[in-house]
């Protein structure tokens, strides 16, 4: 069977796994691998209601230096709020305006330096989401930046309210790694993040008060109930003990807490070389329950741990606090 050529830069069989390679993180632009885009007249990116013919993506986006996304579009929002405010830039926080207005897939702000954009829930929204972010990116001629996740998950044996930065980002097997299927065939990329970022990011916290933070790995799932042994869904064909000793293996993985998002997102990032960090407050310890019944104010504080920490980061970065 002939093999097929995979973007020049490798070879699958049918019904063969292909692992891609890895793209060093020390270099500052942007590697996006498809030789398509050169010979396209115009790039549409759909879904961020932007394109390469209608807006000078240069002059609007070529100085960010940090991209912060998550899921909710209200909770980006109060981010891009939240950095306007801390970075004492000028004007009124409360008149941010939403760049993907014209669309109500993606909301995105853009805020100094920084770049606030919701992705939605779970690998699919995220993936499509990332595949605009970083064309976009490219098309601005952006270097020297760093991305960020920053959201919510469930704890692994942590007490609620910890943020975990995560160490590997691995699947439901604990593999650090990410299975994407391209024309029937099954590409396999890395899922490594960049420690030195991950490292910066645990110093920051020591800096901080009221917001604990570790570093640990982070499982990604496909769904919310039975991906993650949730006993409380629609559907579950299996027992507390079950669920219970699933987490345990988890745990002696070096699993510390549970999303939907990271894989995919590690694993783009990998591909192009950007450096990029995930940063996930924990809402609960799911060897306690399933269900979230933490009152609504604590859940908003314990929200907000992500966006100070991430948000202290890009302030020692630019200077701005010792």
């Amino acid at each position: 069977m002939s093999p097929i050529l995979l973007n020049g830069i490798g070879t699958v069989t049918d019904h063969s796994e292909y692992i891609e390679p890895k793209v060093p993180f020390k270099n500052p632009q942007i590697h996006v691998k498809n030789p398509h885009l050169d010979t396209m007249e115009e790039d549409i990116l759909y879904h961020f209601n932007l394109g390469t013919k209608t807006h000078n993506l240069p002059e609007m986006f070529g100085d960010i230096k940090f991209v912060c996304v998550g899921g909710s579009a209200n909770r980006m929002k109060s981010f891009a709020q939240f950095i306007h405010q801390e970075l004492a830039l000028p004007g009124n926080m409360d008149d941010v305006t939403d760049i993907c207005e014209g669309t109500d897939r993606y909301s995105m702000y853009k805020v100094g330096p920084v770049l606030s954009i919701s992705h939605g829930m779970g690998i699919p929204s995220i993936s499509i989401m990332l595949h605009e972010l970083i064309k976009l990116l490219h098309h601005a001629r952006c270097i020297d930046f760093i991305l960020f996740r920053i959201g919510t998950s469930g704890g692994v044996g942590l007490a609620p309210g910890t943020v975990v930065v995560t160490d590997k980002a691995v699947d439901c097997f604990f593999r650090a790694q990410f299975e994407q299927v391209v024309l029937g065939k099954v590409i396999t990329r890395s899922t490594e993040l960049d420690v030195g970022v991950s490292k910066e990011l645990l110093q920051c916290s020591s800096e901080l008060e009221d917001v604990p933070t570790i570093i640990g790995n982070t499982m990604c799932t496909s769904d919310f109930y039975e991906g993650q042994g949730r006993l409380d869904g629609a559907l579950c064909s299996f027992s507390t003990e079950d669920k219970l000793e699933y987490l345990r293996k988890a745990y002696n993985t070096g699993v510390r807490n549970i999303e939907m998002e990271s894989t995919v997102f590690a694993a783009m990032c990998r591909a192009c070389g950007i450096k990029a960090a995930v940063v996930c407050v924990t809402l609960l310890n799911r060897f306690d329950g399933d269900q979230i019944a933490t009152p609504h104010d604590v859940l908003v504080e314990y929200q907000q741990r992500p966006q100070v920490l991430v948000a202290h980061f890009i302030k020692k970065r630019l200077g701005l606090v010792v």
